[in-house]
C-alpha cells in the first residue's frame, strides 16, 4: 500500500518513513505543500499523511485543492495545532482523521490501518477477497481452499489494484502509476511479464477467474465461465 507523507520537518519524514516500511507500506516523502498538492492529485496514493504548518501552501489550502479536485483519498492531518478549532476546521475541510503532534507510534499505525478499513480495501487482517480467491497484503500470499502461494511485492500491488475494482478495465498507464510510482522509469512492456507470473499463480491456486488482456488499454477480471 502507497502512503503520500507530506512534512517540511525531513528528519520526522525519515523517522515516520523508517516505521511505515517496517509495517510494509510504500512510503512517498515531499517536504512542502505544492509539491504535497501536485502528488496527491495523481490519485495513486491509498493514504496521504498531510502536515499542517508547510512552506508554500498550508496543509488545510492542500486539503481544500484536494477535495475541490474529487480526490477522496483518505488524508490523516498532523499538525501541533491541537486546539479544538484547528481540528473541526480541517474535519470540516473533508479530512478523514486529525492528530496533533507529539503522537505515539501506535496510535498513528492504529488510525492509518482504520481508515484503510473504511475504505472497504481490507479487513481486520489485512486481506482482500475476490470471488474465490484471498488476498493477503500482510503476508503477499494468494489463497483459495487449501492451496496458497507467495507473491512478490509487485505482484500483490497488481492484484490489489485489480481487485479494488474488479468490474472496471485497469488502465496500464494507471496500473503501472499505481504500483511502480509516479516518478518511475519502469517499461510498460515489461507489465506483460509481471501478469505472466500473476496469472500463473492464480492458476496454482485454482481462482475461478483470469486476467485477460483488453488490447490497447489495460486489464481487466474475468470469470472463467464467462471466457
Amino acid at each position: 500500500m502507497r502512503i503520500l507523507l507530506v512534512e517540511d520537518s525531513e528528519s520526522l519524514c525519515e523517522a515516520l518513513t523508517a516505521v511505515l516500511e517496517r509495517e510494509k507500506f510504500e512510503v512517498q516523502c515531499v517536504h512542502n505543500g505544492e509539491d504535497g498538492l501536485e502528488y496527491g492529485l495523481t490519485g495513486i496514493y491509498d493514504l496521504i499523511l498531510l502536515d499542517v504548518m508547510m512552506p508554500k501552501k498550508n496543509g488545510f489550502e492542500v486539503l481544500e485543492e484536494l477535495r475541490k479536485a474529487k480526490i477522496y483519498t483518505p488524508i490523516i492531518m498532523l499538525t501541533a495545532l491541537s486546539q479544538e478549532l484547528n481540528k473541526v476546521q480541517g474535519l470540516d475541510m473533508g479530512a478523514d482523521d486529525y492528530i496533533a503532534k507529539p503522537f505515539s507510534t501506535p496510535e498513528l499505525l492504529a488510525r492509518i490501518r482504520a481508515q484503510l478499513r473504511r475504505r472497504g480495501d481490507m479487513t481486520i487482517d489485512n486481506s482482500m477477497n475476490y470471488r474465490n480467491v484471498s488476498l493477503n497484503l500482510s503476508s503477499y500470499t494468494l489463497s483459495c481452499g487449501d492451496k496458497s502461494v507467495k507473491l512478490s511485492n509487485k505482484e500483490c500491488d497488481i492484484l490489489r489494484f485489480l481487485f479494488e475494482k474488479p468490474k472496471n478495465v485497469a488502465i496500464k498507464e494507471d496500473l503501472i502509476n499505481k504500483v511502480w510510482g509516479l516518478d518511475n522509469d519502469f517499461e510498460s512492456n515489461s507489465l506483460e511479464v509481471f501478469m505472466s507470473f500473476v496469472r500463473k499463480k492464480l492458476t496454482f491456486v485454482g481462482a475461478d477467474f483470469s486476467i485477460q488482456a483488453i488490447r490497447g488499454v489495460g486489464y481487466q477480471l474475468q470469470a472463467k465461465d464467462n471466457e
